[in-house]
Formats: C-alpha cells, structure tokens, sequence
C-alpha cells in the first residue's frame, strides 16, 4: 500500500492542471563535431516569443526562471525563492488565487504574487494584497506590491510558487537576444491534434533563420555543435532522466525509483503468499482427519475447495485491515525516508482503492488455491487412518522455498552493495580539509566588504581563516591555444581560498596581493583543465573568453579536487579573482574548541556589519554529507527491506521445517534407538534445507551482479564489484536459515524415541 501510495504520487505530478495534455516544455540538445550529445533542460529569453510568433500550432508560451531575493520588511532581512514568470502564467498553467486577478496579476512589472504560506510570514492574518515588500535588486532596495495571493502550490507539480515576479521585470534587468544561450524553461500550449514532429521540423526552420548570424560567430570562436529543439509533454518530465526539471522547477526524479520500490513489493507479496502455502500444506497434517470426515459425511471437493479459499480470504482480509492501520501509523516515517507529503486521504483515491482490492483479491486466490487443491484432495481411508503420504520428494516447496531465498539473498546483495558505496563516498578523499570550515551564504560582497569582515574575523584567536568564492556553478565555453574549445565550470576566488581548503599547487603560483595583475588578466586552472587542454606547459598559456572579448593568462595549476558532489565526475575548473564578480559564500576556518561562542562571534559581525544580508551558515562537511541524503535514503529503505523479506521468508522456513520434523518423527526415532547423536540428527535435519539456500544463492548471485552493476554506473566514483559480497550475503542467510531450522531439529533430536514410536 505504501508503494502504490508512492508510485501513485510519481504518476501524478503536474495532472493538476487543466492543459495538462496540451502544454509542452522546450528541450535543446547539442551535437558535438566528434558526436558527443548533450541534453539541456533549459532554453533563452528568445526561444518562446521567436518560436510563437512563426509557428502557428503553438496557442501561448509561458516562461519561468529561478530567482533569490533578500527581502526587508520590518527592519529583519529574509532569503525568499523565487521565479519569474510571463504575465498570462495563470492562463497556461492551474494555480487558483485567493485573492487578486489572475489576468492582471503579472501586467504591473513592480507587482508580486505571494502563496499563502509566504503571505502569511510577511504579512500574518492581514490582508495581504496591496501591501509593499523591498526586494533588493542591484544592491538596492525597490518596492514590489503584492497584487495577487495562491493557493499554496500541489506538492505534486514541478512548478512550486512561493513568490511569482513578472519576466518584464527581468527582461528590464537584462535583455537577452541570444538564440544559443540556456538559462530558463520555456513552455508552450499546442493546438489540439498538432503534430509534434512537424512543429520540432518547423522550430530547427525558425532557428536556423534566426540565429544564423549568432551561429556564424560563434562557429568562428570554436562553438560549432549543432542544436536541436523538442517539444517534452509536461506530464513526461518530472521522470525524465534526459531533460530533468531544473532552474526553478522542482522534484526532479526518476522511474528508477518506482521501479526499484515496486520490484521490493512484489518481493514480499511473492514471499508472504509462498509462505500461506507452505505453512498450509505444512498444517494440513493436523486437518487430515477433519478433512475425511468432511468427505465420508458428503462433502464434495468442490465444496472443500471454496472452504479452504474462503478461509484464506478470511485471512487475508484480516491481514488487509491490519495493512489500513500501519500504513496511517506509519505514513509519518514513510514520507521522511522516502522524502515525499503523502497524506492519508490519498488512500481514498478512486485508482488506489481498486488496486488495493485488487492486491487483496490476487493474494487471497494466489495464497489459497493451491493449498485448496492438495488439501481436497486427501483420500478419506488414508486420512482418517493417518495414512496420507507426506514423504515424497515435495519439489513444489522445495522450489518455493528456493524462491523465498533467491529474492532474499538478491536482496542482502543490493543491501551490503548500497552500503560499501554510501560508505565509499562519505569516506572518499575530496582533495580539500572541509573540517572545522564554517560557510555563510552572502551574495553581493565586494572585495571591500569582504576586507573589512576578515580583520573583524581575524581580531578573534579562535578564527584561523577567512576567505569567499561566488556561490553556484557556470558552466563557461572560451578557447584554448590553437583555437579548441572547450567547457569548463568557472569559479571566483580570493587569495586566501586554496590556503583555507589546504588544496596544494601542482604548478605556478597562487593569486598574490602583490601582483595587481592577478585581478585583471591572471587565472588558475586545475590538472583536468590542462589535459582536457592538451598542454604540456600550462604556465602562461592563454584562455580567450570570446564571449567576454577578453583573454586570460594562466599563471598557476591547482591539484584537482572534487567540488561537486561525487555523483558528477571531476570537470575542469579555472579560477578567477576579477573584481567585476560579486562573491556569493563566505567561509571561515575555525579552531577545535568552544565553537559555539565562536559562532556566536560570527553572526553578530556578520549582522552589524552587513545588516541588509540575511544570515545563515553551514558546516562545510555537513553539506557536503547532506549531498547523498538521496543515497542515505535508499540505503535505509533496501536495508528495511531486505530485513522485511528475510523475517518473513524464515517464517516459512520454520514452517517447512516443523513439517519435515513431524513427517520424519518416527525416523528420527528409530535413528535415536540404534545409536544416532542429537549432532547428527541436527545435522541431516538442517543439511536438505542448507542445500537450498545454497542453490539460492547460485540462482541470485548472477541477477544481483547483473543490477548492482547497472546502478553503479550512475556513479563515476564507484566501488568494485567483489566476491566478498557475495559471499557474505550467503553466509548471513544461510546462518540466519541455519539458526531459524536448528530450533526444530533440535528439539525433534531431543525428543523422546518412545513416543515416536507407539503405535496410535
């Protein structure tokens, strides 16, 4: 249920809206001369009006572009997401207003639309539509009003509206006319009955048109990939793994998860419902003479057929009801491990209720129907003399109980794997000291402000060190010597930023103080970028920003280490200390000690020297911890799971075993009165189930290297695949197995042989 419950969720994001079939996000793809593919979520400012305006299949277009605003009101400073968005949003997409028109909202370029969550924490119970906010735009405080106030936003939809400014606005604070640049989403409404491919024809026409002249020059600096355009329907992106949501969308996932979780389900349902069998037909012992006097009386086997399914349905019910009320007590727990805001009314979904019935009706027949048929079966002579044979070579659960193991140890598998790689990256050497290094988001520091915060910082012995970088991440295309291209991720820095993070120099020097020339022309590049480069000496070697029109010397090459999450492979990186960038986090080395009072140091420096930036820090090595909080989690979901199956699947191997314990009562007997130990007896009690785990383990070793190898390549940094984990997972379940049958051997070997023996 709590599976449905999430893939159902998966399924629905963004069928809210009432144009759901007909809106389309804008998708680039960019093909390299050498055939590398890259796909790119995001377009231009140019993209939808150009596209409109000479395609008549396309009704409107509707932009949206991430945005953070430090906001004042009442004297205190907040951080608020944001995004952009053109003046008919409300038309394309379904996002009801409580307050305001939605055909106006937008049209004022100094107006605002809050949801209700952030009306409420600007402005409490009052009405807030009319009411100003200062949102600081270039250093400045400018007054935006609040013309509009939105339901809070479905947890469902990729787009999640906290606070909606007009794109006029931004179209004021820069205008882009560029066809190849990608920084926002642009969706369009097609006309009913508009074939996609025609239009995607129709848009490489209007590109090619009008961004000859833009491609001309570029091609001329090196940028020669050719681009192409797609039409992605928006109930297709919030799985995509191609064009994921991004730049101010939300809830970017993947049907791997779904997938993985169904896959879990279906692993327990198989394994409960083998279980119904085997302890059925283990049980069917003490039912044999009930069964006879059922059939000498009349009783049909038709009849016994639908007891004995009825009693499984009874069963299954029962469980069914029990099912209802753990999944409310535990929907809590559910929704913080797999990061989601299921409530309980979406159990009362039309869809869900009939896949739960379903579920309930499949088990109960799967469960009861062959248990129906063997049980019915019973000769009525043999069984009311306890005649009934259960002695033969019951291959059908054998094999179930293979079954039951092979998808446990597949699972004990998946369990030890996701556990050596979350460790693997948690342990990896990043080629940086992130210990003890506090970070504070500060975007619009200068060069001065920065000054004047490290002396008041460095006047407290408890701070080692103060530096800052401009937060985020550029993705940035120049040219090398010789005319190659190539794409790197652009970072600013301050002459003290390698020294905090103890990243050493391979070649060349640091940015210095001393040489005024650093800000200007000088850069440092890391060992990627000098081999994706091709130098041999990188030391004075030239990066021309074609875009820029300006060209940068390299003057030293920083050993490389991972700024990114491990997830993403080491790209190249260049290192500018220009003067023309803001910085966007301040971070601050402190000593082992009273880090409480130091921190308490820093936020009231930070505070009255900078009042008009909001303040919040982090530790350096908690985020970059929080970075596999997706990994944590499905590390704790299969650990669950695997836990889950191997309990349930030991509750039909105790039942197996109690049954191969009383069909070999007198055996074990006679055994007993020729000499056999309890040793023995144990042993060739346990050994026929220890096979079966064994073969088990043989049947799932190749399908858990098969799909541990495939998850693992969405890591360039990986463990290996070693034997070791196939061994122990063998090892664990055939202990856990061991242990589980030993309690029945046992207590048979130590039974007395008298009793065995008597006649009855």
């Amino acid at each position: 249920m709590l599976i449905f419950l999430y893939t159902m969720d998966e399924q629905s994001y963004d069928r809210f809206n009432v144009n759901k079939d007909k809106i389309y996000h804008l998708t680039a793809t960019t093909i390299s001369a050498t055939g590398e593919i890259h796909h790119i979520s995001s377009t231009g400012q140019m993209h939808g009006p150009g596209f409109k305006s000479e395609i008549p299949e396309l009704e409107d277009f509707v932009r949206i572009e991430g945005a953070n605003f430090t906001i004042k009101k009442d004297g205190d400073v907040f951080n608020q997401d944001a995004l952009y968005a053109d003046v008919n949003f409300f038309s394309v997409f379904t996002f009801p207003l409580l307050e305001g028109n939605p055909k106006t909202a937008l049209k004022d370029i100094h107006s605002v639309v809050l949801s209700e969550e952030v009306a409420e924490k600007y402005f409490g119970k009052k009405d807030a539509v009319g009411q100003v906010l200062n949102l600081k735009i270039d250093d400045k405080f400018q007054p935006f009003t609040v013309s509009a106030v939105m339901k809070r936003s479905p947890q469902n939809s990729s787009v999640k509206v906290k606070m909606l400014l007009p794109m006029a606005f931004r179209v004021t604070l820069w205008k882009d006319t560029q066809w190849l640049n990608f920084f926002l989403n642009t969706f369009f409404v097609v006309k009913p009955g508009s074939n996609i491919k025609v239009v995607e024809g129709k848009m490489a026409k209007v590109f090619e048109t009008n961004a000859a002249e833009q491609i001309k020059d570029d091609a001329k600096n090196g940028f020669k990939d050719k681009v192409t355009f797609g039409l992605q329907p928006l109930l297709a992106m919030h799985t995509s793994t191609d064009f994921p949501a991004d730049n101010g969308l939300s809830d970017a996932s993947s049907p791997v998860y779904s997938y993985i979780l169904t896959g879990i389900a279906l692993f327990i349902l198989v394994i409960a419902c083998i279980n119904f069998v085997n302890l059925t037909v283990a049980r069917s012992i003490k039912r044999a003479k009930e069964i006879g006097i059922r059939k000498v009386v009349g009783g049909q086997r038709r009849q016994l057929i639908m007891q004995f399914l009825g009693e499984s349905s009874i069963l299954s019910f029962i469980a069914f009801v029990f099912a209802i009320i753990l999944v409310i007590v535990v929907l809590p727990f559910f929704n913080e491990l797999a990061n989601k805001s299921l409530a309980f009314s979406y159990l009362l979904s039309v869809k869900l209720v009939v896949g739960y019935i379903a579920i309930f009706l499949l088990t109960s027949l799967l469960a009861g129907f062959y248990p129906a048929l063997v049980l019915s079966g019973f000769n009525p002579v043999q069984s009311l003399y306890n005649r009934n044979s259960f002695t033969g070579k019951n291959y059908l659960s054998k094999s179930l109980v293979v079954l039951q193991f092979t998808l446990s140890t597949f699972l004990i598998i998946a369990t030890i794997t996701i556990y050596s790689q979350f460790n693997y990256l948690m342990h990896f050497n990043l080629g940086y000291n992130d210990k003890n290094v506090v970070s504070i988001f500060s975007w619009g520091l200068d060069k001065q402000k920065l000054a004047l915060f490290k002396n008041e910082m460095l006047s407290d012995p408890s701070v080692k060190s103060v530096t800052a970088d401009q937060g985020g991440r550029q993705g940035t295309i120049a040219n090398i010597n010789g005319g190659t291209k190539i794409t790197f991720d652009l970072k600013h820095i301050d002459e003290d930023y390698l020294p905090l993070f103890e990243v050493p120099m391979v070649q060349g020097r640091n940015f210095s103080k001393s040489m005024v020339s650093d800000s200007g022309t000088s850069i440092l590049v890391n060992e990627e970028f000098v081999k994706q480069a091709g130098w041999k000496k990188p030391i004075g070697q030239t990066v021309d920003f074609f875009w820029a029109k300006k060209k940068y010397t390299v003057v030293g090459v920083v050993k490389n280490y991972h700024f990114l999450s491990l997830t993403e492979k080491l790209s190249p990186m260049l290192y500018s200390i220009s003067p023309q960038f803001p910085y966007g986090n301040v971070f601050i080395k402190i000593k082992e000690g009273d880090k409480a009072a130091t921190l308490n140091h820093i936020e009231k420096a930070f505070k009255s020297l900078y009042p008009f930036i909001p303040y919040q820090y982090h530790f350096k090595d908690a985020e970059n911890t929080e970075q596999y909080d997706k990994e944590a989690k499905w590390k704790q979901i299969v650990t669950f799971s695997a836990i889950l199956t191997i309990f349930i699947s030991c509750i039909g191997l105790f039942g197996l075993a109690t049954l191969s314990a009383e069909r070999r009562r007198k055996e074990i007997g006679i055994r007993k009165v020729l000499g056999a130990s309890v040793e023995l007896i144990v042993r060739k009690l346990s050994a026929d189930f220890l096979k079966l785990v064994l073969i088990s383990a043989i049947i799932a070793a190749p399908a858990a290297w098969w799909a541990i190898n495939k998850w693992l390549q969405n890591y360039p940094y990986r463990i290996s695949m070693n034997v070791w984990i196939f061994l122990l997972a063998t090892v664990l379940v055939a202990v856990v197995a061991l242990v589980t049958v030993s309690f029945q051997s046992i207590k048979a070997a130590v039974a007395n042989p008298v009793k065995s023996l008597r006649s009855e």
